[in-house]
């Protein structure tokens, strides 16, 4: 039997990112990883379709409220979700009443708090910006903007993004009109460049004004999607890097809005949005059958 076999879940969003809450904190003996053939299986119509899936695990570090794994719903893990976890902090702080939160995930460790307006703001952490961190499969000295096109050679499409590791690696493409393009053709494409060993995320973007950035994204292992809190934030750091942005921006994307500070006093990036409830669950164990 796998790890989601007969368990309650929560679906939300965060404005438009679709996100599955699987709390296996109380799992005796301890939770196992969900199989990527389950994480799938989870996410097909029978079950509850998503982008990414939260898999709360018990503490591994003293101090923190739950150690979280996030699965794309083709069955990779993701190191960062930012939409999801404002989910993640809304449910845990609606149970334990606590307004700050710590989490581990493999991006590392996030604080949470909530804000006067009930909205979670995510500390995100550094930005990463050496080419073997994103990671590149060759050396790039400046990652504000690297040597990739898509199209003709003396006429590309998409052309000289920016790249950024924000817990995945992030490839921002800066267009005059981010839906003047068909992402749905072109990001699989850039998501699994050779340039890319462990794939991207894949963003137009446009620069409104110095606090106001348009984007949208074909996110890594879910397809194109309503939000990518990562993209958002990668975004705003990656406008800031060119010094066309102040460090502090309103990000407009298809589902909704977010504020995206990069934090001058350590380079943190904050995340702030809103989320939505939509349904609660339980996963039918007949949706694994093939999967075990």
């Amino acid at each position: 039997m796998g790890a989601l076999s007969n368990k309650a879940f929560v679906k939300m969003n965060g404005i438009g990112n679709e996100i599955v809450v699987v709390d296996l904190r109380a799992d005796t003996p301890r939770a196992a990883p969900i199989a990527a053939d389950e994480a799938r299986a989870a996410a097909s119509p029978a079950g509850a379709p998503y982008d990414q899936l939260m898999a709360l695990y018990p503490p591994r570090t003293p101090g923190t409220d739950a150690f979280i794994r996030i699965y794309n719903n083709d069955g990779s893990e993701a190191g960062a979700c930012g939409n999801g976890m404002r989910c993640v902090a809304t449910l845990v702080s609606d149970a334990n009443g606590k307004s700050k939160l710590v989490f581990e995930t493999g991006a590392g460790i996030l604080n949470a708090w909530k804000n006067d307006n009930g909205q979670f703001t995510i500390d995100m952490g550094k930005p990463r910006f050496a080419w073997n961190e994103i990671p590149l499969a060759e050396e790039f000295r400046d990652t504000r903007i690297i040597e990739l096109q898509i199209g003709p050679i003396d006429a590309p499409i998409l052309h000289s993004p920016s790249v950024v590791n924000m817990g995945n690696p992030h490839a921002i493409f800066w267009v005059d009109d981010p839906y003047a393009y068909d992402l749905g053709k072109f990001g699989p494409l850039l998501e699994n460049h050779p340039i890319f060993p462990d794939r991207a995320n894949i963003t137009l973007a446009h620069i409104v004004d110095r606090e106001h950035i348009v984007m949208r994204t074909w996110e890594r292992g879910a397809g194109l999607t309503r939000a990518c809190g990562s993209a958002a934030c990668a975004t705003a750091v990656a406008a800031a890097r060119l010094k066309r942005t102040e460090r502090k921006v309103h990000m407009t994307l298809p589902g909704g809005e977010l504020v995206i500070e990069w934090r001058t006093s350590d380079d943190h990036v904050l995340m702030t949005g809103p989320v939505a409830f939509e349904f609660e669950g339980r996963f039918d164990p007949k949706l694994f059958e093939k999967a075990s």
